[in-house]
C-alpha cells in the first residue's frame, strides 16, 4: 500500500467509470479500463476523445497533450487486465452479488499489495470487504457524477480497512485536484445520506397530486439556488438506481423518510427510469438524451382559469424587510403601493430602506436615476391598515404569528373594499385559519415571496378550499407582471420549498448529533457533491435557529411523521440562545458586528 498508485484499472465503463478514467489519465497516471461490453469500452474510448477535443479548442491542454493523455487510457475486456494495477476502483452495478464476486475474482488477480475501491452509494463496504481474502485493502471511493467536473469524493473506511490504504487513496484524490471527505460506513455516506431522502420526499409529494412536477422542480431551483429540481435530478440519477440506495438507506435507519416512494417502484418495474430510458417523471427526445419533450402531463399555455380581477395599487402590511421588499417590487412593476405599519415612523423607516435598496442598484447600473425616483414616488407610507380603503390588492408580512395575522386580516376586512384580494406571505401558517378571521374566506390566498424578495424569482401561490378561482388567477397574473415566477401549491406546512428544505436540514443536525460526520465535511459534501449553493449548517445559521425549528415544528404537527421531529441538538442550541448569525453564535461562532 506504500506504491504510489501509478498504474490504476477501472471496472465499469458506464457514465461514472467513464468519468473517472478521463480524470485519472488527464492527471498523469496509466488507466486500464475494463468492461464486459466492446460497446462500452468503445463508448469510453469516444468520450475521452471527444473531451480533450474539447479541452484543446478551449486552449487548456495542448494535442500534444491530448495524445499523451489518450495513450494512457486501454480498454480491456478481461478483468485479468488489472493485474498489473496498485488500485482497482469498481464501479458495476448496485448489487452485492455483482460486486462480491467481483472482488471474490479480483482476489486472484491482483498483487495483495493492491487497493481494492467499491464506487457503491448505496452498499455497504463492510459487507463487500468481508468477502475479499484482503479485507483490510478495501475501501470506499465514491465519486460523483459528473466526475471531471465534481470537486468531491467520499473517502469510505470500514471498520476492516488499513489506515494506510485510506491515506494512500485520500492522498491520490487531493492530486487529482479533488475534495476528499473521510466518512464512515452507512448506505448513503454523507451526501447522498442527505440527498436522496430529500429527493424522495419530492417523489412521495408529486405522487400525492400536491403540486405539478414543473412546479416542485422550479420551486427549489428559485427557491433554493438549486441547479437542478429533484424530479428532474432522480431522471438523471436513474430512478432504478434512486430506489435502490434509499432502499439500502431504509434497511439502515427504519426511518420511513427513506422507505422508497411507491411511485419509484412503479417507475422503476415499468422501465422508465428516467433520461437513460427516454422516460421517467419527464419524457425525453431519445433513450440517454437529456433534452424535455412535451407529454400529456406538460401544462398547456392556452390551459387558463377564469379571468382576473382588476389590480392598479397594492397594500403593503408591515416593516420589515420582506415588507419593504415586496412593496419595492411592486413599485418597480408600476403599481401604486401603500406601505402600512403600525405607525407613521415605522412605515417612514420601511419605506427609507427601500430607497437605500434603490439607491445601491443606482449605483451598480442596474435602474437609472429617473427610475429610481419614479418608483419611490409611487409608494406612500401610511401608520395603519385603514390607508387600503382604496388598494386592489393588500398583501401582510407581519410577524409569524397566527394571532398576530389574524387580527390584522380582520382589520383589512373592515377597511378594504369589496373584491379586494387579500393575501398573506405566511411561510408555515395555515392560510385557511387566516383566512377564517375575515367575512370573505374567498378572497384570501398565500402568496409567499422569499427573502430579499426583490432578487428572488420565486413566488408560492397557496389556495385554500375556500379560495375563489378568479382570485387565484388574478394572484398568479400579478406574479408574471412583478416578473416572480409563480408555483401552485396547496394549503398544508411548509408548501413546497420549506416542506421540503427543512427536513434536510434536520437529517444534516441528526449527522453531527451521531458524530458521524463534522459540520464541515457536512457543509461541504453539500455543496462539493450536490451543487448546493451553501451547507446545511450555514443555511441554518443564516436563516435562524429559532425560525427553523419553528418551522421543524409545524412540520412534525401537520405530518406527525417521528422522522420530522426536531433533532434535539437544534432544541438546545435555541434554549441557549444560540440563534445563528443574527446572536454571534448558532453552530458556528461569527465575529459581532
Amino acid at each position: 500500500m506504500d506504491t504510489p498508485l501509478s498504474t490504476i484499472a477501472v471496472v465499469g465503463l458506464g457514465t461514472m467509470g467513464t468519468g473517472i478514467a478521463e480524470v485519472l489519465a488527464r492527471a498523469g497516471h496509466e488507466v486500464i479500463g475494463i468492461d464486459i461490453s466492446d460497446a462500452a469500452a468503445r463508448q469510453a474510448v469516444a468520450a475521452l476523445e471527444a473531451a480533450t477535443a474539447r479541452a484543446v479548442r478551449r486552449e487548456r491542454i495542448t494535442e500534444e497533450e491530448r495524445s499523451d493523455v489518450l495513450a494512457r487510457f486501454r480498454t480491456f475486456g478481461d478483468l485479468r487486465a488489472a493485474a498489473e494495477a496498485e488500485l482497482v476502483i469498481e464501479v458495476v452495478p448496485e448489487s452485492y452479488d455483482i460486486k462480491q464476486q467481483l472482488f471474490r475474482e479480483l482476489d486472484a488477480i491482483v498483487s495483495p499489495a493492491a487497493i481494492l475501491a467499491t464506487g457503491t452509494n448505496a452498499l455497504s463496504v463492510t459487507r463487500l470487504a468481508a468477502e475479499s481474502l484482503h479485507p483490510e485493502r478495501v475501501l470506499g471511493l465514491h465519486f460523483f457524477n459528473p466526475a471531471p467536473a465534481m470537486k468531491l469524493v467520499e473517502v469510505v473506511s470500514s471498520v476492516l480497512t488499513a489506515p494506510p490504504a485510506v491515506e494512500a487513496v485520500t492522498a491520490l484524490a487531493r492530486s487529482l485536484g479533488k475534495e476528499p471527505v473521510a466518512v464512515g460506513d452507512r448506505p448513503g455516506f454523507v451526501a447522498d445520506g442527505l440527498l436522496f431522502g430529500y429527493l424522495n420526499q419530492a417523489a412521495a409529494m408529486y405522487e400525492a397530486n400536491y403540486a405539478s412536477r414543473e412546479d416542485i422542480d422550479a420551486a427549489m431551483k428559485l427557491g433554493c439556488g438549486l441547479p437542478m429540481g429533484p424530479l428532474a435530478l432522480l431522471d438523471l440519477i436513474g430512478i432504478d438506481t434512486a430506489r435502490t440506495v434509499l432502499e439500502a438507506m431504509y434497511s439502515a435507519s427504519h426511518d420511513r423518510l427513506h422507505a422508497p416512494a411507491p411511485i419509484l417502484r412503479q417507475l422503476s418495474e415499468a422501465g422508465l427510469t428516467g433520461r437513460k430510458s427516454g422516460r421517467g417523471f419527464y419524457t425525453y427526445t431519445e433513450s440517454g438524451s437529456q433534452t424535455v419533450v412535451p407529454d400529456a402531463l406538460t401544462p398547456q399555455e392556452s390551459a387558463s382559469e377564469a379571468g382576473g380581477r382588476t389590480v392598479r395599487s397594492v397594500g403593503v402590511a408591515g416593516s420589515g424587510t420582506m415588507a419593504s421588499g415586496i412593496a419595492e417590487v411592486f413599485a418597480k412593476a408600476g403599481y401604486d403601493v401603500v406601505l402600512a405599519a403600525r405607525s407613521q415612523e415605522k412605515a417612514d423607516t420601511a419605506k427609507g430602506r427601500i430607497a437605500k435598496s434603490l439607491e445601491r442598484s443606482v449605483t451598480k447600473g442596474r435602474l437609472t436615476a429617473e427610475a429610481r425616483d419614479e418608483t419611490l414616488a409611487r409608494i406612500t407610507a401610511a401608520g395603519s391598515p385603514d390607508a387600503f380603503a382604496d388598494v386592489d390588492l393588500a398583501v401582510e408580512a407581519v410577524a409569524e404569528d397566527l394571532s398576530v395575522k389574524q387580527q390584522l386580516f380582520g382589520t383589512m376586512d373592515k377597511v378594504c373594499k369589496p373584491g379586494a384580494v387579500l393575501a398573506t406571505t405566511t411561510s408555515s401558517l395555515p392560510v385557511v385559519a387566516i383566512a377564517r378571521a375575515t367575512s370573505r374566506p374567498q378572497d384570501v390566498i398565500g402568496m409567499h415571496f422569499f427573502n430579499p424578495a426583490p432578487a428572488m424569482k420565486l413566488v408560492e401561490v397557496v389556495r385554500t378550499v375556500l379560495t375563489a378561482d378568479d382570485v387565484h388567477a388574478t394572484v398568479r397574473e400579478v406574479c408574471v407582471k412583478v416578473r416572480k415566477h409563480p408555483v401552485d401549491c396547496g394549503d398544508r406546512a411548509g408548501f413546497i420549498v420549506n416542506a421540503l428544505l427543512f427536513p434536510y436540514l434536520n437529517n444534516a443536525i441528526k449527522m453531527v448529533e451521531e458524530h458521524y460526520a463534522s459540520l464541515d465535511d457536512i457543509d461541504a459534501a453539500m455543496k462539493l457533491g450536490g451543487g448546493y449553493p451553501m451547507g446545511p449548517f450555514e443555511l441554518l445559521d443564516v436563516v435562524g435557529l429559532d425560525v427553523s425549528l419553528a418551522i421543524e415544528k409545524v412540520l412534525h404537527s401537520e405530518f406527525r411523521d417521528p422522522g420530522l421531529a426536531p433533532a434535539p441538538l437544534l432544541e438546545h442550541l435555541v434554549a441557549a440562545g444560540c440563534l445563528g448569525r443574527k446572536t454571534g453564535r448558532g453552530f458556528r461562532e461569527y465575529a459581532r458586528r
